[in-house]
């Protein structure tokens, strides 16, 4: 799994004029699911994501976790993160999971993120054309490949 971690002050996702999903503070995680990832790569996921500490502490320094300080994460499904443009001018999405894999892998790293103690998880739309608005604070952008953890 892969996923891009941007710290936020707000993130909403919005489908079809109608906000499906919105946070204050914490992360907007765009997530993408690869053939070979099971639950044990959702389960390294969420346990990194709700540890990374980025969040300010009192003397200004990146230092607290989402769970520090109360923050929540608005989860967004993305197969474009395992896009292959080495050839040509169009990528390729070969190694992005099917729908059938990669949706209940989405569902479940929300739950594992629940059980890691983040007080608000909400979620995209899988597969739906999504507006996502993110103000990145910081601008602080991380990304994890659960392959490299």
């Amino acid at each position: 799994m892969r996923a891009v971690l941007q710290r936020v002050r707000r993130g909403s996702v919005t489908v079809e004029g109608r906000v499906v999903g919105a946070i204050e503070q914490g992360f907007v995680a765009l997530v993408g699911v690869t053939h070979s990832d099971t639950r044990a790569q959702a389960d390294l996921l969420a346990r990194k994501i709700a540890q990374l500490r980025v969040f300010d502490d009192d003397e200004g320094k990146m230092n607290r976790s989402l769970l520090d300080v109360g923050a929540g994460v608005l989860l967004v499904s993305q197969f474009t993160l395992y896009a292959d443009a080495r050839k040509g001018r169009r990528p390729s999405f070969t190694d992005a999971a099917r729908p059938e894999v990669a949706s209940p892998l989405i569902d479940y790293l929300a739950e594992r993120l629940r059980a890691e103690g983040v007080v608000r998880v909400e979620q995209g739309v899988f597969g739906a054309m999504m507006l996502v608005g993110i103000q990145n604070d910081g601008p602080v952008t991380i990304i994890l490949d659960t392959a490299e953890l």
